[in-house]
């Protein structure tokens, strides 16, 4: 079998793969939705869902260092990264292991795209094809729900210390556009750190449940530079997770703009 991932890279496979590695979060966890469990060996220390994997399967590391060693000795028939969670280096280190898939997402289309490509690559083609559909059709109840609100500009922050935000060319960004959330960072490229008494105007500061884990205690911190009222605190992992989590993300969303 041959697949091209989507950095264009070609790969072969002798067989459909029954022993998986996943070294993002997101893919561990459309993995098992999609079935898959079972071939699922290894996962990094940030899988968190479905709540037991990691107490199941071997903890390899985290995204950006693996324990290479481990991951030999599980030996893996396929090894899934993502261009943006793990590193160009690990991907040269791993590939002297197994195929590995690097997925790079953007937008929807290129999460539909990666969805697919897994139903191919793991003979799992009608459930990718129903989960596709779900999203889709969620998608669009969120676009007739929202229809009629106005443009909101926000800034969504995502570490402290430095304090970093979500800039443009991110999957953050496009879903931040897609709640007509105007990103007023956008302008500057991916995970930008700003300065607090620098902060631009927003109708709205979001701040994420990660990676950084904010929470009402480090509202204070925001006091000398904007009305407190404006913090609202938001699941990162609906705003970034870009694989089966999207099924639920858009009913998220919609609750979320029911709050505001």
């Amino acid at each position: 079998m041959e697949f091209q991932d989507q950095l264009q890279r070609q790969q072969k496979l002798n067989k459909t793969p029954e022993r998986i590695i996943s070294l993002v979060p997101s893919q561990t966890e459309l993995l098992v939705d999609l079935g898959l469990e079972e071939k699922l060996l290894g996962v990094t220390k940030f899988c968190v869902h479905p709540a037991t994997i990691r107490k199941e399967k071997k903890i390899v590391g985290g995204t950006k260092e693996v324990k290479i060693e481990e991951i030999k000795a599980l030996q893996p028939d396929l090894i899934l990264c993502n261009k943006e969670e793990n590193t160009k280096k690990m991907v040269k280190e791993l590939e002297k292991i197994a195929p590995v898939h690097v997925s790079d997402i953007h937008n929807l289309e290129e999460a539909y795209e990666m969805i697919q490509q897994y139903g191919e690559i793991f003979s799992v083609e009608e459930k990718a094809s129903i989960l596709i559909e779900k999203i889709q059709q969620e998608f669009l109840d969120f676009q007739q729900s929202i229809q009629h609100k106005k443009v909101k500009k926000v800034a969504y922050f995502i570490w402290r210390n430095p304090w970093m935000v979500a800039g443009g060319n991110t999957f953050i960004n496009y879903l931040l556009n897609l709640n007509k959330f105007e990103n007023v960072y956008e302008n500057m490229e991916r995970y930008p750190a700003i300065k607090l008494e620098e902060l631009r105007e927003v109708d709205y500061l979001l701040l994420s449940s990660e990676p950084f884990p904010f929470h009402e205690k480090y509202i204070f911190e925001f006091e000398p530079y904007i009305n407190t009222e404006k913090i609202k605190f938001v699941d990162g992992e609906y705003f970034s997770w870009y694989g089966s989590r999207l099924k639920d993300a858009f009913q998220y969303f919609k609750k979320f703009h029911a709050e505001l």
